[in-house]
């Protein structure tokens, strides 16, 4: 005669719900297929425009400003197709022809001119009241777009633009910019530990961020020795140094972008690309990064690399 059913084989009586399957548990990399692949088809395509020269690059840079102009300006709540919105992507790409047109002065001198205009405006038509300050603020976000945009691009313009150091500083720039965020999303989601600002980001951690810092340090010196142009090895530690400045202002570009869509109560700028979001989204280290790496580069003076 059988025995009492065990509860792992024992039927389930007519009508009664299936039990629930057992809970699989959660990966620690549910976007990295998606992550992977944007990579594959926008890496190459960034790098063949780099190699080509800066009248591609230019073009490049000129889209990517435009679309990121786009989304920030849906982020504050208004629209490209009319005034104020049409501002931002107009003023930033006037600004670049000035810039390529030789007159850089002028494509500097026109981005907080902007801005302060376009503020300025916005603050004026507000009016007065609870309702006109929640106004007045959004238009002082949709303002600094044009500084924040504009200024990460003419950086970039004018890196590419040295006819003798422009390829490799770009590239050495976002070598160590993708190497920092690379980094610190691996790092993150394989230690985990402490949260570095919850407040800002819930998901950054302490050692993500170290691994951003030791990732960009490390591509760093891999590509200065691997694009360094002399029978002189590069100063390992001005390398280093550099390419750990450029990584801690990548990974503050990316908190602050972080910051910037808890503020607007978005999880992304956009959905153009899949698994990270926007240009914005995708950007946000190189936009705080780029123009440390234009000043270095004008101190330093034409043809030089930035770790020199």
């Amino acid at each position: 005669m059988p025995g009492p059913a065990s509860p792992a084989t024992a039927p389930v009586p007519p009508g009664d719900p299936l039990p629930p399957p057992a809970s699989r548990p959660a990966s620690r990399w549910p976007d990295l297929r998606k992550r992977v692949l944007s990579a594959a088809l926008l890496l190459p395509a960034a790098i063949l425009c780099i190699w080509l020269g800066a009248e591609a690059w230019t073009a490049l840079m000129a889209a990517a400003a435009t679309l990121m102009a786009w989304e920030w300006v849906r982020l504050c709540g208004f629209s490209t197709r009319r005034l104020p919105g049409m501002a931002v992507p107009l003023l930033v790409l006037a600004a670049g022809v000035l810039a390529v047109g030789g007159a850089w002065g002028a494509g500097l001198a026109l981005l907080p001119a902007g801005f302060l205009a376009l503020w300025a405006g916005q603050r004026a038509r507000a009016g007065a009241g609870a309702p006109a300050a929640a106004r007045a603020q959004s238009a002082f976000w949709l303002a600094f777009g044009v500084l924040y945009i504009g200024l990460a691009g003419l950086a970039l313009i004018h890196l590419r633009g040295d006819a003798a150091a422009g390829l490799r500083n770009v590239l050495f720039l976002f070598f160590v910019v993708w190497a920092s965020d690379i980094g610190a999303y691996l790092a993150g989601r394989r230690f985990g530990g402490p949260k570095l600002a919850v407040a800002i980001s819930p998901n950054k951690t302490w050692s993500g961020a170290a691994g951003g810092l030791v990732s960009a340090m490390a591509v760093g010196l891999a590509a200065a020795y691997v694009m360094e142009p002399t029978a002189l090895a590069p100063p390992v530690l001005r390398v280093a140094l550099v390419a750990a400045v450029l990584g801690l202002l990548a990974q503050a570009g990316d908190l602050f972008e972080s910051w910037i869509k808890r503020r607007f109560h978005v999880k992304d700028t956009s959905a153009l690309i899949p698994g990270h979001g926007g240009l914005l989204d995708r950007l946000d280290g190189v936009l705080s990064a780029a123009p440390a790496a234009a000043l270095l580069g004008v101190l330093l003076g034409p043809g030089e690399s930035l770790w020199t």
